[in-house]
């Protein structure tokens, strides 16, 4: 999957073709955003998206994020997958995303193909018991999310929980105290990557902030902590 959204248009479906040229076989895609008081309307939206799936030919993930500034409601987004056929895969990630994920399965019905949730899975379960497809977290501790996936999808909803509440304070220190810094952190930490500095005008990891999630890591031992060993 890559990233390609862009408030431009002509962009956006640059950065597509280049991504599928390469081998992509999804695409993640925002809808447009220009600034608070300058958005594009809802027909827009649908041919932003239309051009970047006919250039791309492949399915495209829409983020539906509070970083974009955009509302996308449950009805367009049904239209959208109506409209855009590949554009038939969700990552919501606004407040309640449960109660929206439950809202466009019923809604949409099976032209929504992969209702999934994101955020650091900080709501995982709750969305999945909406009916989420998945989860798109970090790379922080996917290896530790799997088992709850699994255990929910095999009906043992019960053994879920007790996954997912044993990684959930990990979860919570980086979608609250971290953000996208918690994943390089413990990358460096395993030896994964070299340098976990993060781009101006990000402040870096405090060091007290790193210590906590490093003991927090250590505990739940995921493998992007002892990969790079």
């Amino acid at each position: 999957m890559v990233t390609c959204s862009h408030f431009s248009t002509q962009i956006a479906v640059q950065r597509a073709r280049y991504a599928a040229e390469r081998g992509a076989s999804l695409l993640m895609l925002m809808p447009p955003y220009h600034g608070p008081s300058l958005k594009a309307d809802e027909g827009a939206m649908i041919g932003h998206f239309g051009r970047v799936a006919d250039a791309a030919g492949i399915p495209i993930m829409v983020q539906d994020a509070p970083l974009s500034g955009v509302t996308l409601t449950v009805p367009f987004l049904v239209r959208l997958a109506c409209e855009v056929p590949l554009a038939r895969y969700f990552k919501i990630e606004v407040p309640f995303a449960a109660a929206k994920l439950r809202s466009l399965i019923e809604l949409g019905g099976e032209v929504i193909i992969g209702p999934f949730d994101g955020e650091e899975a900080i709501t995982m379960m709750a969305d999945l018991d909406a009916g989420a497809s998945g989860t798109m977290s970090s790379a922080l501790l996917p290896d530790l999310l799997r088992p709850v996936l699994d255990h929910h999808k095999g009906g043992s909803r019960q053994e879920a929980a007790l996954a997912y509440a044993r990684v959930l304070p990990l979860i919570n220190f980086e979608n609250r105290q971290c953000g996208l810094r918690a994943t390089k952190s413990v990358m460096a930490e395993g030896g994964v990557i070299k340098c976990e500095a993060v781009r101006h005008p990000l402040e870096q990891i405090h060091p007290a902030t790193r210590a906590g999630l490093i003991e927090l890591a250590r505990e739940l031992n995921p493998l992007s902590l002892r990969w790079g060993h």
